[in-house]
């Protein structure tokens, strides 16, 4: 994996949460928290939370006796969430390694994670975790996203900022776009530890409602800025231009309209 491209620190995460949620995240994070609902759990665990997205709409769709438990690996990330849930009634938040997970044996009955395992530098370790510290029946809902071709925004994100870093192009966006194949994630699920799994393809389009935004998000949203920082001698709005350039000429003219690709997957344990 791409070093550091689970970094999401400094001024990332308010570019990430006001500039790519709105048009990316926000819609995936309606879908997961009505599956979760769905399945009327009473104590939740929620992965790589980042800033809240999903979190805020667990807690408002979740009875308000059900327990829910945010984390992520970056505290910056985690500090956004708790200004999104100020009320802290049965609402826990704490940093933690998907991989090492601070929970004893059985303490969830659901756990939610939003395109986060794609980041787990050892994805089956982490499922084994998920596993362990779900009780019998719980259930595991995540997504992943579908392969870069299926989501254009991330292969015009990923091509224009290589052009300026020829010999060394910036890896970020092939780490949340690599784990697009379905039998990939189910081959990192222990068979042992689940009774069921399933996956749903959900498909979107979306309007680039502010195009400049989402531009700059998408460097200045993510560990890529700090890959063209580190690189040097290129000024980063340069790269945001250039993605919004190549934005309005793949799906413009206004409104651009874009799709977007996932699967969901649903795990029941044994």
């Amino acid at each position: 994996m791409t070093e550091n491209a689970a970094s999401f620190t400094g001024d990332i995460p308010s570019h990430y949460d006001s500039g790519l949620g709105p048009v990316i995240f926000q819609d995936y994070a309606d879908d997961l928290a009505d599956r979760c609902r769905s399945l009327a759990p009473q104590d939740v665990l929620e992965l790589a939370a980042g800033t809240g997205i999903v979190s805020q709409r667990l807690r408002s769709k979740l009875p308000p006796g059900c327990k829910l438990t945010v984390t992520d690996l970056n505290e910056p990330m985690l500090e956004l969430a708790k200004a999104k849930l100020p009320d802290t009634t049965n609402l826990a938040f704490q940093p933690a390694d998907a991989m090492a997970l601070p929970y004893a044996d059985g303490s969830f009955d659901l756990i939610a994670c939003q395109f986060g395992v794609m980041f787990f530098p050892d994805k089956a370790a982490a499922f084994r975790e998920a596993a362990r510290v779900l009780r019998p029946g719980g259930h595991y809902v995540f997504n992943v996203w579908a392969p870069m071709a299926k989501n254009p925004f991330a292969e015009i994100a990923d091509t224009e900022a290589a052009r300026f870093f020829p010999e060394d192009p910036p890896g970020f966006y092939k780490v949340p776009f690599h784990y697009g194949a379905p039998e990939a994630v189910k081959a990192d699920l222990n068979g042992d530890d689940w009774a069921e799994t399933s996956h749903d393809p959900v498909t979107l389009e979306k309007t680039l409602d502010d195009p400049e935004r989402f531009a700059e998000a998408l460097v200045y949203g993510n560990p890529m800025i700090d890959e063209i920082r580190s690189r040097g001698g290129v000024d980063p709005d340069e790269v945001a231009s250039a993605i919004l350039d190549a934005l309005r000429s793949r799906f413009g003219p206004p409104p651009l309209r874009m799709p977007l690709a996932a699967f969901v997957f649903a795990c029941r344990r044994n």
